[in-house]
């Protein structure tokens, strides 16, 4: 089962997110803080992160370049899970180290699920 793993610290981001994935066939796990987030990739190896850029301890920046100093985690797919206008998040998931975005709120389900399975295959 492909696992991901949301790192965000909104309970009602989190839940839509995972209601939606877990329905769909997806394993998800969470953490709430860059360092939680950490320990849980280290410990479940998770095949894609959707990641919040603006955590309670850390910000994402943070926890991508931890994760990215880790040669096993150089190819795992880490996306920014932002409500930031587009052409921020766009500039802001590039220097962060992500792969790309995924805009919230989540408003179209299909559209949210092609993205992830797009940067699941690619």
């Amino acid at each position: 089962m492909t696992k991901i793993l949301i790192v965000e610290d909104v309970p009602d981001n989190v839940e839509l997110a995972r209601k939606i994935l877990v329905s769909h066939g997806y394993e998800v796990i969470h953490a709430g803080t860059a360092e939680g987030g950490y320990e849980l990739a280290f410990q479940h190896r998770p095949d894609l992160i959707l990641l919040d850029l603006g955590l309670p301890d850390h910000d994402g920046l943070t926890l991508a370049s931890w994760l990215r100093a880790d040669l096993s985690f150089k190819s795992l797919p880490i996306i920014a899970f932002t409500a930031w206008p587009l052409d921020t998040a766009r500039q802001m998931s590039e220097s962060y180290g992500c792969n790309g975005f995924v805009a919230k709120p989540i408003v179209k389900v299909n559209e949210f699920l092609d993205q992830i399975a797009a940067f699941l295959a690619s």
